[in-house]
C-alpha cells in the first residue's frame, strides 16, 4: 500500500512538521518514505504545503500528481490541491479554517473543527496534530506509538513536555466523528 500524502495551509500551521512527522514514523514503521517541503519566501502567512510519500513499495518520485490524501488547513489549499485528489481518495479539512467544501463528489471528506479543538485543549500549535490523528485513524499510514516516537525525536528537548498533551490531541482527532 503506497499513501501519497498533501499537506497543504499557511506557514506558521505547522505543515511541513506535520509532514516530517508523519515521514519520520513511517521510516520508524520500516516503511519507504519521501518528504519534499515546499514554502513561499515568506514563510509565516505565506503558503506551505508538502508531499509525504509512505509505502511498502520504492518511492519513484517524491513529487505528488495523484494523491491519495489531501489534507487541507485553509480554504486556498483545498482550491489548489483538491484535482490532485484521487477519486475514492480522502480529503481532510480543519472545519474552523476552510468555509468551503470540495467540490467533487467522488473523494471522501472529512471535516474537523481542528483549531477550535486545539483552543479548548489550551493550545492552537496541537491543530496539526489532531488532523493528523484522524489521518492516522483513517489509513493506518503508521501507529501511534511510532508517531509518539518521531515526535521525540523531532522536537526540540525544551518541547517534550507538550507530547504527552499532542498524544491526547491526537486520539482526538482519531475519534472526532465526522
Amino acid at each position: 500500500m503506497m499513501n501519497q500524502i498533501i499537506l497543504a495551509g499557511f506557514g506558521g500551521q505547522g505543515i511541513l512538521s506535520m509532514g516530517h512527522f508523519i515521514a519520520h514514523a513511517g521510516l520508524l514503521d520500516g516503511k519507504n518514505v519521501s518528504w519534499l517541503p515546499s514554502y513561499g519566501p515568506e514563510k509565516r502567512g505565506g503558503t506551505a504545503n508538502c508531499h509525504v510519500i509512505v509505502g511498502d513499495e520504492e518511492v519513484g518520485s517524491p513529487i505528488i500528481s495523484s494523491a491519495s490524501v489531501l489534507i487541507a488547513m485553509n480554504g486556498p489549499s483545498l482550491e489548489k490541491f483538491e484535482s490532485l485528489v484521487e477519486p475514492g481518495g480522502i480529503i481532510i479539512t480543519d472545519k474552523s479554517l476552510v468555509p468551503i467544501k470540495p467540490t467533487r463528489s467522488d473523494v471522501k471528506l472529512y471535516e474537523i473543527p481542528a483549531t477550535e479543538m486545539a483552543y479548548e485543549l489550551g493550545n492552537a500549535t496541537y491543530a496539526g496534530v489532531i488532523i493528523l490523528g484522524k489521518l492516522i485513524a483513517l489509513t493506518n499510514v503508521v501507529t501511534t506509538e511510532n508517531f509518539e516516537v518521531a515526535l521525540r525525536s523531532i522536537l526540540k528537548p525544551s518541547k517534550h513536555f507538550m507530547i504527552p498533551e499532542e498524544m491526547k490531541a491526537l486520539e482526538q482527532g482519531a475519534q472526532y466523528e465526522c
